[in-house]
């Protein structure tokens, strides 16, 4: 009898450790009338690896069923006829002829309306700000019971602080009236880490809004009521690296999942590598393969289902949430071969969606050898359009602080524009001051208004597509070392602020001196073609002063409405006066000006008093 019992009890413990159970299948849904017929499903669930699979659907067709190391995944490869219909359909898990599990599968019809999937371009102003220090609309999901971060604590730059998606909702015409067209947030995808989880650049789930930001609905919502507010969106993406406590790390489908190494081994940070033609191979997998930090394990691009879990899900956001533009975070660290394949099939979906990958190298023929166009040194195009300009940012700086020299000071600033026949068309690069990740710009001119003024008139009339990092237009103010002083939160944006810096009433005279010189000249460009998409002419600096000209060529569809800028400054700390002849081929016919920001009108132009510390931004009449 004991024998019996024992016997039973191990072939019911047998059953049990083959028992399938379908956990999820990703992505959830797809849509009919995609421009590649192929789609590859990730089915993840205890011991599915056993089960046969069935499905059947008129122009659907079940094309092969892949099994990997990890009996707890199935990848099942689908090809969508280009006249299917929207529809369910039922995905059957089959065992010894018996159906044991099901999932309904929906195909959906595509949004076509004209205001979806705008671009952002030079025409528009970003908006860069971190959800969770900006604004708390909805304080229940500040924590959530069940994730490893349960602690909410605004007195440490660590913990999360409960700023949501809501919160942003809330301030849409906050952002508006200062003159901005587009918002980037950081990644509002779970990140269910114990320690650091509200940066957003370690994901745990590629598909989930994180709970303490929201809901899935509750970001389309956001995206729908800042399209109808004339607000774009962009979406902030990761294709490097995921977070150690991502469901899928925990139960990795197969070990080469991402990059194995036989000891931790930390990406060299070191750009070169990729780039330089006598490179060690060595130093190049160190850049490639090797981790970000130890909490965020890096993706093996190498891997065709790694490549098509990824691509799917940036081209499941774009459609489902109709996203205007995608940030590319670390794109100097993800495997070329592979992000070339990325932008060939994002762009197929979606011709008008905006891509700029961060790049944050040091010099401008280093950004221009990640952007699109430059083949001969690659061998192929990367057919990125665009870059963070981290060098025009230095730059601005060496201008602004620096001493001037043959190299220096505001002739870095004149050399760096020069060498915009690097790119294909630097126009496309986003230009900024500071981000989540560096000192903030206030605190970079050593808190002097003047230079501040300067830099935000230099950010705003220089070509390219101006982002605007949170609270920089009301002064916020620290150094990146370490990261969370620079991440602090928008005062007003939680209903116990002693002080709500979104009301004029709540800010300083300085602070309101900043805003208004930023939304004066914010709202100006934004109305003024030559700032957008005009032509760049740039002369060369004299007696430590900068001169350049925005304008629209004639013939051109708004060369009527483009007013003729002219950009002069003076970086010095002394009042200088600027001889206007040498640009006699951009002020011909030109009487008089008039000052952007102050409104004040320049009735004779032959020479112009221009301030110390001061970048005099002029409408010429």
């Amino acid at each position: 009898m004991r024998k019996l019992f024992i016997v039973l009890f191990f072939t019911l413990l047998s059953g049990l450790v083959n028992a399938q159970k379908l956990e999820r299948i990703e992505p959830m849904f797809w849509w009919a009338g995609m421009s590649n017929p192929k789609l590859q499903l990730l089915v993840h669930g205890a011991n599915i690896a056993s089960t046969d699979v069935q499905l059947s659907y008129p122009g659907v067709k079940l094309i092969k069923v892949n099994k990997v190391e990890s009996p707890n995944y199935l990848f099942l490869d689908l090809e969508i006829a280009a006249d299917a219909k929207a529809g369910k359909f039922p995905i059957e898990f089959v065992q010894g002829g018996k159906r044991k599990l099901q999932y309904t599968y929906e195909l959906k019809n595509r949004e076509s309306s004209p205001t979806r999937i705008q671009g952002v371009t030079n025409k528009d102003l970003i908006y860069l700000l971190m959800p969770d220090r900006f604004a708390n609309g909805d304080p229940k999901n500040d924590v959530v019971k069940g994730m490893r971060e349960t602690k909410l604590n605004r007195d440490s730059m660590y913990y999360r602080h409960g700023g949501d998606i809501q919160g942003l909702i809330n301030k849409l015409d906050y952002l508006k009236d200062l003159g901005v067209t587009s918002i980037w947030i950081t990644p509002e995808i779970e990140n269910d880490m114990p320690l650091v989880s509200y940066h957003g650049y370690a994901a745990t789930d590629h598909y989930k809004i994180d709970p303490r930001y929201g809901t899935l609905a509750l970001y389309k919502t956001y995206v729908d009521k800042a399209h109808e507010k004339g607000l774009k969106i962009v979406k902030d993406i990761v294709h490097n690296h995921m977070g150690t406590g991502h469901w899928f790390y925990t139960d990795l489908p197969m070990k080469d999942w991402v990059n194995q190494w036989p000891a931790y081994t930390q990406t060299s940070y070191r750009d070169e590598p990729v780039m330089d033609p006598h490179t060690s191979e060595a130093d190049k997998k160190k850049m490639l393969d090797g981790w970000f930090v130890p909490s965020m394990p890096d993706f093996n691009h190498r891997n065709p289902f790694v490549q098509n879990y990824i691509t799917q899900n940036h081209i499941w956001w774009v459609e489902y949430a109709g996203i205007d533009g995608l940030r590319l975070d670390t794109y100097p660290y993800n495997d070329p071969d592979y992000m070339k394949d990325w932008a060939q099939k994002i762009k197929a979906e979606f011709p008008t969606l905006s891509i700029f990958g961060e790049t944050l190298v040091h010099t401008a023929a280093a950004q221009a050898y990640f952007t699109g166009g430059n083949t001969v040194s690659r061998g192929f195009d990367t057919e990125l359009p665009g870059i963070t300009d981290a060098v025009i940012k230095n730059a601005i700086y060496e201008a602004l602080n620096g001493k001037s020299g043959w190299t220096d000071g505001i002739f870095r600033l004149y050399a760096t524009v020069a060498q915009d026949f690097l790119y294909q068309d630097a126009n496309r690069n986003v230009i900024f001051m500071d981000n989540h990740d560096m000192s903030r710009f206030y605190s970079m001119v050593n808190e002097d208004i003047d230079k501040y003024k300067s830099g935000m008139a230099l950010l705003l009339t220089m070509r390219g597509i101006p982002q605007l990092y949170y609270g920089t237009e009301i002064l916020m103010k620290n150094y990146s070392n370490p990261d969370g002083l620079v991440r602090s939160d928008f005062s007003g944006g939680w209903p116990a602020d002693k002080s709500d810096k979104f009301t004029a009433a709540g800010r300083t005279p300085k602070e309101n001196e900043a805003f208004n010189f930023v939304k004066t000249l914010a709202n100006y460009r934004k109305n003024n073609p030559a700032l957008q998409t005009g032509k760049l002419m740039q002369f060369v600096p004299e007696n430590d002063m900068y001169t350049y000209f925005r304008y629209q060529p004639e013939g051109t569809v708004d060369s009527d409405r483009g007013k003729t800028v002219m950009v002069i400054v003076n970086a010095d700390d002394t009042a200088k006066n600027l001889e206007t002849s040498r640009f006699a081929e951009r002020m011909v016919n030109v009487s008089s000006a008039t000052n952007v920001i102050s409104g004040e009108k320049l009735n004779t132009i032959k020479t112009i008093a221009v301030p110390a510390k001061t970048t005099l931004v002029l409408e010429l009449n």
